[in-house]
């Protein structure tokens, strides 16, 4: 088999199976290593992200599936036969437009993500350092994973896919660009130490704001999240100060009732003339009271409204699907003529070269018992076995293009090989 891909991800296994597949760097490479070690196959790349862990395989071994499912499931420590109930495998020209798919982001949770091409990217340049020398990569991965990459820049730069938040708190994030444009060096607090108020100090902080993490309860898993962000911690009964300083305000507790209330918010504003402040409630139920987004240069937005721009975004980036699809797809049959051509040609060419040689060892027999023939007689000779070899080995090249073409090449080079005595030659000019 020329390429396939053992894998699994968020559309075959929930997390808690995922997780038991995850590869850190450490044992990602002593994985490459023991795949081509083994000769599961000649070439090996891992990507092992959060959402998927997959096996990609260039040149693979008769057992090289098999031998690919038994690693993985010892990795999650997991009976083969369990594991084989979240795996899927792809093989030859449907396993390059998985990969294409995937760092293009279309296979992804979030549709469009941007995180994909560089945890790629990363699998990639990873398993090209393995062992020195090119790491466990050859030419048929790397021609693959590179043509994956420009893939996955193509879909970015040709389509709207990757455009708009598509989750709350890049939602949150693009609301308060309206309000401020950008938003480096802005004042901003995260209310909350949950895995919402997480995810908003990772966004805020990734815009230039200073971010800081207030809490009443669970002090100390917030100054734990404070600490891991590089933000700064405040207690709760300290936030009027704070909020009369902020910029951005990301409420996210899971309190069972408003902690923002409008007189709170409205004392702590009361120092005259004051600039915008942009108040994001992501909590269900509302950490914000309502009436706060009637006070003066506040603007207060919801979980609904987040939803709603995330909603929109999404619908957009679903309607350039089919763009995207196109690229994918394209570059597919750019691939697949390139393998097949690079294992087909040498076949033929050793084919040919072998009925060359038979035809000019029997012409010098024959020649060398005509030897009345005139200088033109011998050639016309030449002239007419070349042209009868050429009309019998055409049906034969025709038929190889096409088994390279439609896939069935493993087993009509076989044949092709048995019948004409072609392994050594054509092994030598693949390689």
């Amino acid at each position: 088999m020329a390429i396939a891909v053992v894998g699994l991800s968020h559309r075959t296994a929930p997390i808690e199976v995922r997780e038991r597949f995850v590869f850190g760097p450490k044992d990602a490479e002593a994985a490459l290593l023991d795949v081509v070690g083994r000769g599961v196959a000649r070439e090996a790349v891992l990507l092992s992200t959060c959402n998927r862990t997959e096996l990609y395989l260039g040149e693979v071994a008769a057992e090289g599936e098999r031998q690919a499912v038994a690693l993985l499931a010892a990795r999650a420590n997991l009976p083969e036969a369990e594991a084989r109930r979240h795996l899927y495998i792809h093989r030859d020209r449907r396993s390059v437009e998985h990969l294409f798919r995937v760092v293009s982001s279309l296979d992804s949770m979030v549709l469009g993500e941007a995180q994909i091409q560089g945890q790629v990217k990363g699998a990639y340049e990873a398993a090209c350092a393995v062992g020195g020398r090119g790491g466990v990569v050859g030419p048929v991965l790397s021609r693959l994973f590179e043509a994956a990459l420009a893939v996955g820049g193509r879909v970015r730069a040709e389509t709207r896919l990757g455009e708009g938040a598509a989750s709350v708190p890049s939602a949150a994030v693009e609301l308060a660009r309206k309000v401020f444009g950008s938003l480096r060096g802005l004042r901003g607090l995260v209310l909350g130490a949950g895995e919402m108020s997480e995810l908003m100090l990772s966004c805020l902080a990734a815009e230039g704001v200073r971010v800081t993490v207030v809490a009443s309860r669970s002090e100390a898993r917030a100054r734990e999240l404070a600490a891991r962000g590089g933000a700064g911690f405040l207690r709760f009964e300290e936030i009027g100060p704070a909020l009369a300083e902020a910029d951005i305000v990301a409420a996210a507790t899971a309190a069972p009732h408003v902690v923002l209330t409008r007189d709170l918010v409205a004392r702590a504003l009361s120092g005259g003339a004051r600039k915008p402040l942009c108040i994001l409630d992501i909590a269900l139920p509302r950490d914000v009271e309502p009436e706060v987004g009637e006070l003066e240069n506040v603007f207060l937005y919801d979980i609904d409204d987040l939803e709603q721009i995330v909603s929109g975004n999404l619908a957009r980036r679903r309607s350039e699907v089919p763009a995207a699809e196109r690229i994918v797809l394209e570059a597919v049959a750019d691939y697949w003529r390139w393998y097949t051509a690079r294992h087909v040609a040498p076949l033929i060419r050793a084919l040919r070269d072998r009925a060359e040689a038979t035809r000019r060892k029997e012409v010098a027999k024959a020649l060398s018992k005509l030897r009345h023939l005139s200088a033109a007689d011998r050639e016309a000779v030449e002239r007419l076995t070349r042209q009868l070899l050429a009309k019998v080995l055409h049906a034969p090249t025709v038929r190889l293009r096409e088994a390279a073409a439609s896939g069935r090449m493993p087993e009509v080079a076989e044949a092709a090989r048995f019948l004409f005595e072609l392994d050594d030659e054509a092994e030598r000019e693949r390689q």
